[in-house]
């Protein structure tokens, strides 16, 4: 072995002792628990904490499991060949990491996924004590995982809630999340004294009162002010919205509006966000007359606003006034997720009623129209669970935001939970300022019968795919009657849309169809600027009816989806026109009142 080898094994050796150094360690702590005490006295006399102790389990998590456990005992030979091979693992691994505790090269046996950020520390790696314990962790995991996937009998929806949980265990017990199994925090525990644990109880006492693990700085941000910039003005409102106009950056626009239909779960300014990154300032600039829906943020006297009020009072009035303002007959539209759903209701209401040609065109960002693989959401929609949301919306008049935060921040709970958990409150650090999770926490409510709509009609029974299976205000609902061109924009990471059901719309609207699929995740996928060259997206000229036959066919593009958009959009104009300005009747500056309304 070289000198050079030699003393990076030693030094790698000596930080692996200074870590597990019991007596340093146990000093450290003996001085956090005398600096937390009075911090935890001031807090609890200062807050009647009740603990929820609620046994109710709407997802039947625990019939769940009592099934595997059945379906695993019934066959027994297949038991012990999984324990076998559990145990030969293990002592695989054990050969492995002895082979290292004896300062030899052993091997790596068990890798994180690409992009699993909480082993990027060295010791990790370097620690014979940190690598066993990596390898240890992700051995079980997997064959946690494997259990569940492997065991017969076990009926999809009930396999697939029983994998959910069982990552979401998996991530909770990760070694990262804990002070005695994460490197970094040991070496931030000793380096400051403690005094990161007890930044971290501070931080955490903090969250308590806020009720919700803090995932940016919440001070670096103000809507209006350094968020939601673009000039423009409110032109008119209503009980559900505000409808803003954008100020023309270009001398010339194209003749024919730009109508924006965002989803209501969040705020529209995710469209919004700071000049570098808006969708809507790039729109302007593009030539293009904007308007955006801002969705009110509803209480209880909201409780019966349904879903139907939601295309009357939103998509219907912005388009009537669309029409004054601009006096053009006809408008393209852009539908986000839900409001995309909202949407294409609409277009096919339009054409029972022979109107569908008012708009011109819709492009549907991250949006499902068919739920059938509408992916781990609908875990959340069965009737146990429902009843459970409708009962809550009946008392208080709407479903709480925090509940849907709750929901989302599950699906990808390493990034959205256990991360901070690392941050916050065992390094004892603040949170990064960063515009799209200061968006996320800004959630909105929903009002109840809307909600109760939405969920059984599209999520539970996937009635927006059968003609007629859904009624607006008298008039059946049937998607293949739409014939309006439209521009599907999906994202290969979404978690709350999978691509391969937002893809099944392509073969519902017998109108022309184009498809993009673009890298990255439901909200980073979509605001994803030009001028940053990130990410890809992927083409083709066909819909088969596999999405997965259309990927295997697709052409890959470096960059935002957004100039292939425009180069789409183009054709769905009939000219340009001297840019318009905005009516003196204003009612407010943008981005409006409503859109800094905060949920209860």
């Amino acid at each position: 072995m070289s000198t050079a080898k030699k003393d990076e094994t030693n030094d790698n050796r000596n930080a692996e002792a200074n870590l597990l150094d019991p007596v340093a360690l146990g000093n450290v702590l003996m001085h956090v628990a005398e600096r937390s005490q009075p911090i935890l006295q001031k807090f609890f006399e200062q807050h009647d904490m009740e603990l929820d102790d609620s046994s109710i389990d709407p997802m039947d998590v625990r019939g769940a499991y009592l099934q595997f456990l059945q379906h695993l005992m019934s066959n027994p030979q297949k038991l012990f060949e999984m324990q076998m091979d559990f145990w030969q693992d293990w002592v695989a691994l054990w050969q492995e990491s002895a082979i290292k505790f004896m300062g030899g090269e052993g091997k790596e046996l068990y890798k994180p996924d690409m992009g699993d950020r909480r082993f990027k520390s060295a010791m990790w790696q370097e620690s014979a004590v940190f690598d066993f314990i990596k390898q240890s962790y992700l051995l079980t995991s997997r064959w946690m995982e494997n259990a569940v996937q492997s065991t017969e009998g076990l009926d999809d929806a009930t396999k697939q809630k029983l994998d959910f949980y069982t990552r979401q265990f998996i991530n909770a017990m990760a070694p990262s999340n804990f002070l005695l199994t994460n490197p970094d925090v040991l070496q931030e525990t000793l380096d400051s004294n403690g005094e990161n644990l007890v930044r971290g109880l501070e931080n955490l006492l903090e969250d308590l009162e806020r009720g919700r693990i803090s995932t940016t700085d919440y001070d670096a941000f103000v809507v209006g002010e350094n968020l939601a910039t673009t000039k423009g003005k409110v032109i008119f409102q209503n009980d559900l919205i505000q409808l803003l106009q954008y100020e023309a950056t270009t001398d010339k626009v194209f003749k024919r509006p730009l109508l924006i239909v965002p989803p209501w779960i969040n705020k529209f300014y995710i469209l919004d966000l700071q000049q570098q990154n808006s969708f809507i300032k790039w729109l302007v600039d593009q030539g293009h007359t904007v308007f955006t829906i801002s969705w009110v943020n509803p209480d209880k006297k909201l409780a019966q606003k349904r879903f139907e009020d939601y295309m009357e009072e939103g998509v219907f009035a912005a388009l009537e006034q669309v029409k004054k303002i601009t006096k053009e007959l006809d408008c393209n539209c852009i539908g986000y997720c839900l409001g995309g759903t909202l949407l294409s209701t609409t277009l096919a209401w339009m054409a029972a009623k022979k109107k569908q040609d008012q708009i011109a065109s819709a492009t549907f960002l991250t949006t499902l129209i068919d739920f059938e693989r509408s992916g781990e959401m609908k875990l959340f929609m069965d009737d146990a669970q429902i009843e459970v949301m409708e009962k809550s919306m009946t008392e208080k008049g709407y479903l709480d935001a925090g509940h849907l935060r709750k929901t989302f921040s599950l699906l990808r709970s390493n990034d959205l939970i256990w991360s901070f958990v690392i941050n916050n409150y065992l390094m004892g650090k603040e949170p990064f300022p960063f515009d799209l999770l200061y968006w996320n926490d800004d959630a909105t409510n929903m009002p109840a019968a809307m909600h109760s709509f939405y969920l059984r009609k599209c999520y539970r029974d996937n009635l927006l795919v059968k003609p007629g299976g859904v009624t607006m205000n008298g008039v059946d609902i049937d998607m293949t009657k739409v014939k309006t061109p439209c521009y599907f924009l999906s994202t290969k990471d979404d978690h709350i849309a999978p691509w391969q059901a937002t893809y099944a719309a392509t073969q519902l609207i017998k109108g022309p169809c184009t498809f993009t699929l673009a890298a990255s995740g439901h909200v980073a996928g979509v605001i994803n600027p030009p001028a940053k060259n990130k990410y890809c997206y992927w083409k083709n000229t066909k819909n088969p009816s596999s999405p997965y036959e259309w990927l295997d066919s697709a052409k890959a593009h470096d960059g935002s989806w957004w100039p292939d958009w425009q180069k789409w959009i183009e054709k769905q104009n009939n000219g340009k026109v001297v840019a318009r300005k905005i009516s003196g009747k204003a009612l407010e500056d943008a981005p409006g009142s409503y859109v800094r309304m905060k949920a209860d």
